[in-house]
C-alpha cells in the first residue's frame, strides 16, 4: 500500500482552513472511508495521493478517487460515463459533468451491503481503461477558459465541487477567472477562491 495518502484519512485534503480540525469533512465519514479504501485496494488498484485526495490507478492511469463531502462519502470514477451502471447508482457531480460519475455512501451498512456491486463497477472501470476507451466531450454552452479547464482536470475534487455549484455561481467564477491576461494572475485567483468552491459557496457568499 502506498502510504502517501494516509494523511487524507487523518487530516483531510488540506486545501481549506478546516483541514486537520474536528470540523474537517473527513471526520464525518472515517469508518465509511476506511471500509471503502479496503474494498478498492482489494481490487488491485494502486493508491496514491493526488490533489490532496486518495487516487487509485491502474498501470499509471487514473481510475477513481475517494472523497469526503458534507453529506456523503463518495467513490468517483474518472470515466464513469462509460460504465454500464446496471444498478443505476451512478450520479453526476454536477449537471454539466460529462465524464466523471460518483457513488454516494451515507453509512457503513450501505457500504458493506454494496461491496460486491462496487467491486464489479471498479473491475468494469479497469476494463474500460485497458480497452483505451475515451469520453467524447460535447461543447458546453458556457465557455470555460482553458486555464480553468486545466485546473478542473488536474484536480477531481475541485472539479466535483465546481460542478456542484449553481449555474449562476459557476458563471460568476468563470467571468472572474477569465478576466486576467497573465497566467499567474488567474492561477492566484483560483487558489484564493478554492476553499469557497470546495465549500459550495459563490464569490459573494
Amino acid at each position: 500500500m502506498n502510504t502517501s495518502a494516509d494523511a487524507y484519512f487523518k487530516e483531510g485534503c488540506g486545501r481549506c482552513p478546516l483541514g486537520g480540525t474536528l470540523d474537517c469533512k473527513v471526520n464525518n465519514w472515517k469508518q465509511e472511508l476506511e471500509i471503502l479504501r479496503k474494498i478498492i485496494l482489494e481490487c488491485g488498484l494502486i493508491e496514491e495521493s493526488k490533489w490532496g485526495v486518495p487516487c487509485y490507478t491502474y498501470q499509471n492511469h487514473n481510475i477513481l478517487v475517494l472523497s469526503a463531502f458534507k453529506d456523503y462519502a463518495s467513490v468517483s470514477f474518472f470515466k464513469g460515463a462509460l460504465l454500464n451502471d446496471s444498478q443505476k447508482i451512478l450520479s453526476k457531480p454536477g449537471e454539466n459533468t460529462q465524464a466523471a460519475r460518483l457513488i454516494k455512501f451515507t453509512n457503513t451498512a450501505e457500504v458493506k451491503e454494496m461491496k460486491p456491486i462496487l467491486k464489479a463497477y471498479i473491475f468494469e472501470a479497469i476494463e474500460v481503461e485497458k480497452a483505451g476507451l475515451k469520453v467524447e466531450f460535447e461543447k458546453k454552452p458556457e465557455p470555460i477558459p482553458e486555464e480553468l479547464q486545466q485546473k478542473l482536470e488536474e484536480n477531481p475534487n475541485f472539479k466535483i465541487a465546481f460542478e456542484n455549484l449553481t449555474p449562476g455561481r459557476q458563471r460568476g467564477y468563470i467571468i472572474y477567472f477569465s478576466a486576467p491576461k497573465q497566467s499567474n494572475t488567474w492561477y492566484n485567483r483560483i487558489e484564493k477562491f478554492l476553499p469557497k468552491i470546495l465549500d459550495g459557496k459563490g464569490m459573494n457568499d
